[in-house]
């Protein structure tokens, strides 16, 4: 404590100058204190403190920031509360989860002072009494969960405790702002265990991707075969189709030129000298199926005058006429009479067999 003394028509002023708050540690707690401050009349409260005064054993008033005046020896500051957020390391200690889990686990506590009355006369020891309570809540928190939860629900966790100890701290005047998980240790041999469930879930993890890609693969792989014979049928489809209309072109084509060739052959018979044209032709066919015999086969059938062609060509000449009558209904009888009437002129048929 430094003290300045200076006087001033008769005046005696004592300025206080306040210290740096110091720590102080003990076996089970760890806080923030402040050094008391005499009665010197005149006295400065720091922003952000509030001095709690007695009067002859009794509360009298809460010193605001600024300049005050107190009675000496009447007047007694009994205490002083920081009205700023206080951190408080909570220590180490052990919890059992739900699953019968031994925990070393610790955390920091962020609490202030709401009411320097209650903070002063409800508790001897608010931050100390706020430290025990936060490591009871924690205990009693943990053991309503299991290890696996424990890490998963921290958060949770910490709103859990911040209410619990919110609930019993209002008549102290102290309210919780946070609490942190610092530290969580678990047994080496859990520890070891952990580490060998995290490994068989990747593995597990690992399999799976993998037979789900095997399976997508496969599965890409039969839709690849589906959609390519889809394709082939259909083309195949597509060219017997074209195949078939092609082929039904070109029979048509064949039909009309057959037609038009039959139509112009008979223009050209009912032309003058037609006959002796239609011969001519029925000569030149005879010749050349006459000159084709015996290429394809060793045995034939051949009339007994292959070497008359005027009389091949009058029989049928005669057939055509007789055909070409438009007056006379054409019977097959009349045919084969023709037909018998032409052999008759040119000689009787028989068979002759070439061997090779």
């Amino acid at each position: 404590m430094l003290r300045t003394l200076c006087r001033t028509g008769g005046l005696i002023l004592q300025q206080t100058q306040r210290t740096v708050p110091r720590l102080c540690v003990n076996p089970v707690q760890q806080r923030w204190a402040s050094s008391l401050p005499m009665n010197t009349v005149v006295l400065f409260v720091p922003q952000q403190e509030a001095w709690v005064v007695e009067r002859m054993g009794r509360f009298h008033r809460i010193l605001e920031p600024g300049l005050n005046f107190l009675i000496p020896i009447l007047d007694r500051i009994r205490y002083v509360q920081s009205l700023k957020e206080i951190v408080i390391d909570v220590p180490e200690q052990s919890a059992v989860s739900l699953d019968n889990v031994t925990l070393q686990i610790d955390g920091v506590l962020y609490l202030r002072i709401l009411d320097p009355f209650k903070a002063s006369y409800g508790v001897e020891d608010p931050e100390y009494a706020v430290t025990q309570l936060a490591q009871t809540t924690m205990r009693s928190e943990l053991g309503k969960l299991t290890l696996d939860k424990v890490f998963r629900e921290r958060e949770s966790l910490n709103s859990n405790i911040v209410h619990s100890i919110n609930q019993a701290s209002d008549e102290w005047g102290i309210r919780c702002l946070r609490y942190e998980i610092k530290d969580i240790h678990v047994p080496p041999r859990v520890k070891e265990s952990m580490q060998m469930q995290v490994e068989a879930e990747r593995k597990k993890r690992a399999t799976v991707l993998e037979s789900e890609g095997t399976r997508e693969a496969a599965i890409n792989v039969a839709e690849g075969r589906k959609q390519a014979q889809i394709l082939a049928s259909e083309g195949e489809k597509a060219e017997r189709i074209n195949k078939a209309a092609g082929e039904a072109q070109g029979v048509l084509a064949k039909a009309e030129a057959k037609a038009k060739a039959i139509r112009m052959l008979s223009e050209a018979l009912t032309e003058q000298n037609g006959n002796a044209a239609a011969s001519l032709s029925v000569a030149e066919q005879y010749v050349s199926a006459f000159s084709n015999l015996a290429k394809k086969s060793n045995t034939i059938l051949l009339p007994s005058n292959t070497g008359d062609i005027s009389g091949m060509v009058s029989q049928a000449m005669t057939i055509y006429s007789t055909l070409a009558k438009p007056s006379m209904r054409v019977t097959p009888e009349v045919v084969e009479e023709n037909r018998e009437e032409a052999t008759n002129q040119s000689g009787s048929p028989q068979e002759q067999r070439i061997n090779e």
